[in-house]
């Protein structure tokens, strides 16, 4: 692991972007069996029932104001993504965007979605659906409710990873409306495989690593104690979830979070973690992970799963391209 390396060739940072994207927001899942994902997220990761009706559950973390970070909706089909979704400041910011993404010849268009203010669903240039909106119907913190905290007691969507061959696609295109690249890895021949993209503050909100694509590896939330990551553990073999922890607890090199990945019902992963470190001023380098390196994927712990490194979930109508991916997870 460096910091601020001299050889490998990085997009530079844009401070004034042409709209502001503030923070990964919401993520919406098709599920097979809506009674068990919802059993799975409440009891489980610990989220919170916002609305429901017989085919959708929206649910927030207990740090959460706003209405829904998690949207399942049951399917007939097979398990699939809709889509990730960020947010922008204002409304002005999501006229911008639309005027980006149709100057980059991009698919934008403005859709319906539930409790959320005016949005607009994109494909950014590796293929990856994003839903962006400006607001969404507010409900009370839940941080003083004690007798509310079960399972993981999540706090806040806090990421999402992204498998793509194109990883240095992805860079050059996010960082080109706003987005600062914390943490990077390298191959020997120090091409880019994965990249740690952040607008908030802290060292991700969303990241690419090579692998077939796009797919979505996980979702992310903060569960704010480590405790609480045994606990969710716990509760999930006690309501026969047991099988569904993928990896963990353990602690990761980048972002140095203590975490435990777990599969729904569905396949689809979600990670508890514990809070990271702030990576705001303009002085804040990149810091450089070689492949190889065992920290990029934990401190301690046994190596992952070969589930872990090869698996994801597919985006509705999206194709997979595989051409020159290196899949190796972080």
């Amino acid at each position: 692991m460096t910091v601020n390396p001299s050889q490998t060739r990085l997009p530079q940072p844009v401070y004034r972007p042409p709209f502001n994207t503030t923070r990964a927001s919401h993520v919406v899942h098709r599920v097979t069996d809506l009674s068990a994902s919802r059993d799975f997220y409440t009891e489980v990761v610990g989220l919170v029932v916002s609305d429901e009706d017989p085919n959708t559950v929206f649910l927030r973390g207990m740090e959460e104001a706003c209405h829904h970070s998690l949207v399942l909706k049951a399917t007939s089909e097979a398990p699939a993504v809709e889509c990730v979704g960020m947010r922008v400041l204002t409304e002005e910011d999501l006229d911008a965007l639309v005027d980006f993404f149709k100057r980059a010849e991009l698919p934008a268009e403005f859709v319906e979605a539930p409790y959320q203010g005016r949005t607009v669903r994109v494909r950014d240039p590796v293929g990856t659906p994003v839903e962006f909106c400006a607001s969404m119907e507010a409900r009370p913190r839940l941080l003083f409710e004690f007798d509310r905290y079960v399972g993981g007691s999540a706090l806040r969507l806090d990421h999402y990873q992204i498998l793509t061959p194109k990883v240095s696609e992805a860079l050059a295109f996010y960082m080109s409306f706003g987005f600062r690249l914390s943490e990077y890895m390298v191959a020997a021949d120090d091409s880019v495989m994965g990249v740690f993209l952040q607008r908030k503050g802290n060292p991700h909100d969303i990241v690419f690593f090579d692998g077939p694509g796009p797919r979505l590896h996980h979702i992310a939330y903060t569960c704010g104690e480590s405790q609480r990551l045994l606990y969710a553990c716990d509760i999930a073999a006690q309501l026969g979830f047991g099988e569904n922890i993928e990896r963990g607890p353990a602690r990761h090199g980048p972002a140095f979070a203590m975490f435990v990945y777990l599969r729904d019902p569905d396949g689809h992963r979600v990670e508890l973690f514990t809070a990271h470190y702030q990576t705001i001023d303009i002085d804040d380098a990149p810091v450089r992970w070689q492949r190889g390196d065992q920290r990029l994927t934990r401190i301690w712990a046994p190596p992952p799963p070969r589930s872990w490194i090869e698996e994801a979930s597919q985006f509705l109508g999206v194709a997979v391209e595989s051409e020159l991916a290196r899949s190796e997870g972080a």
